[in-house]
């Protein structure tokens, strides 16, 4: 019997006369089928439902056109262009007709003799689910690849030049079992490139393993990494280690450098003979695993350190990925903050669309010694405060925001010239050098006299002001309103 909303089965389900559309319109989940360039050819009526659109209107349409989403934030068109799987993830979304739907959605490739063709997508209604089967939290449901992983390269967010070479180096690197080392800070996100990696490798369907060398105490940490044999100490029993149970697989060792140097030596050797003796054994097994490691700053420091022996980085470091911080990520900072306000809005219940602008300037021209992990803490935290609001302005951020206005206010070195001169006009009489109060009045007055000294050089110049002090006009004007100042009592000849 033909379908209502589609004229014939798209060529990518037509399969000996098998008539999988007519299963698929009958499901109580969401489906759409698309082509390689996003073009709608199936929209079931249980999408009909979720979206308020009818299938006559949704055919032949692209979804970045009946949806408010692009290239990048569309799951459809992230599925294709990574020819990659997306499973289970929490999704907001806006129609073109104003809807906004919460849902859990799954994206999967369509192959013709092994050629990629398109793309099938299912969505459940998160607010459905949840009426019909209350969760104990709000926690969104998370992506679960089943291999002991949540993240691939579709996952990754940003667009700079750095983060994308990155990127580009993990891809290629990831179809090899050489090694690779992972630098970057720390909340860069290594151990998701080292899950994507993984998920982009021929071992992906075997479990990926992880160990944080900072977080398990020397003396057990080899144990851990090449088991046990009973008896090798009171209560050993015959244990495999991280290495037998990554076997074909990938072995993540993240923060390296915690690893004491002797037993780095052991780890080299392990590497170069492909072979493990459990701690006490003198049997020696062999082993295929793919090695990643993570360091959080430039391996030859940490070799002049003696924190990393050389021959050990020359075999973990054959192929380096360098993750750069979010100070030198500003261009990607909208797609973060979308990201998270999207990810806190499910966990949290609000309805956050944005981040007012001032905010914005603020995190741009912020140092962010946290990196992204600092980001989404910030976030979550304003979100905490936003109820409804559907935007986050600077009063949803309370003493969390200070650590911003600081470090921005004295990141430029003309700035630091104006607060030594503002110290200068702070000192109390009678104890020259010294200045009144907590650190944070401190603070806060050498910030109002490195503004008010910035001004008055400028007359009231509000540009010349904030380059002067080394920040945005924007920030400048956040401070200026702080500070109850009026621009026009810094000009010296108002009439003019």
């Amino acid at each position: 019997m033909a379908l209502q909303n589609t004229p014939s089965p798209p060529p990518m389900l037509d399969m000996d006369g098998i008539d999988f559309i007519s299963v698929l319109n009958r499901l109580d989940d969401g489906v759409i089928i698309c082509d390689l360039n996003g073009t709608i050819l199936f929209y079931n009526t249980a999408q009909s439902k979720i979206d308020g659109i009818s299938p006559a209107d949704a055919m032949g349409m692209k979804v970045t056109n009946i949806y408010e989403l692009n290239n990048r934030t569309s799951m459809v068109m992230q599925c294709i262009t990574h020819n990659a799987s997306i499973k289970n993830k929490t999704f907001f979304y806006r129609t073109y007709k104003g809807k906004v739907v919460n849902t859990i959605t799954s994206a999967y490739p369509l192959y013709t003799n092994g050629q990629a063709n398109g793309a099938i997508c299912f969505v459940k209604d998160y607010e459905l689910l949840r009426r019909s089967a209350p969760m104990p939290t709000r926690e969104p449901l998370q992506a679960n690849l089943g291999n002991g992983t949540r993240y691939s390269f579709s996952d990754l967010i940003g667009s700079s030049r750095g983060f994308m070479q990155a990127m580009g180096i993990a891809r290629k690197a990831a179809a090899s079992s050489s090694p690779i080392m992972v630098q970057g800070e720390t909340g860069t996100g290594k151990e998701l490139f080292a899950q994507s990696i993984h998920n982009h490798s021929p071992r992906r369907e075997r479990k990926f393993v992880a160990v944080n060398c900072a977080a398990i105490p020397h003396d057990l940490l080899e144990g851990m990494l090449f088991g046990t044999s009973r008896g090798a100490f009171t209560g050993a029993l015959d244990k495999p280690g991280l290495f037998e149970i990554a076997h074909g697989s990938t072995l993540f060792l993240d923060e390296l450098l915690a690893m004491p140097v002797e037993l780095q030596a052991k780890l080299l050797r392990a590497l170069q003979e492909k072979r493990v003796r459990r701690v006490g054994s003198v049997k020696e097994i062999p082993v295929d695993v793919k090695i990643i490691s993570s360091v959080n700053q430039d391996p030859r420091t940490a070799i002049r350190n003696e924190e990393l022996r050389t021959d050990l980085y020359y075999r973990l470091g054959v192929v380096m990925i360098k993750l750069p911080p979010l100070r030198e990520r500003v261009d990607s900072m909208g797609e973060l903050v979308d990201h998270f306000i999207k990810k806190y809005n499910t966990r949290l219940g609000t309805n956050v669309k944005a981040i007012a602008g001032e905010v914005m300037e603020l995190f741009n021209a912020y140092h962010w010694p946290g990196n992204i992990r600092e980001l989404e803490h910030l976030i979550e935290g304003a979100m905490n405060m936003a109820g409804q609001d559907d935007t986050i302005g600077l009063r949803h951020f309370g003493p969390g925001l200070d650590c911003l206005e600081q470090v921005d206010m004295t990141c430029a070195d003309p700035a630091i010239t104006l607060f030594d001169t503002a110290r200068d006009s702070l000192a109390v009489p009678g104890a020259p050098g010294e200045i009144p109060g907590t650190f944070a009045r401190t603070q806060k007055q050498r910030e109002q006299s490195a503004v008010r000294t910035a001004l008055l050089a400028a007359n009231g110049n509000v540009t010349q002001a904030a380059k002067h002090l080394g920040i945005s006009r924007q920030l400048l004007h956040y401070k200026i309103k702080k500070f109850g100042f009026r621009r026009i009592d810094f000009i010296r000849n108002p009439e003019s």
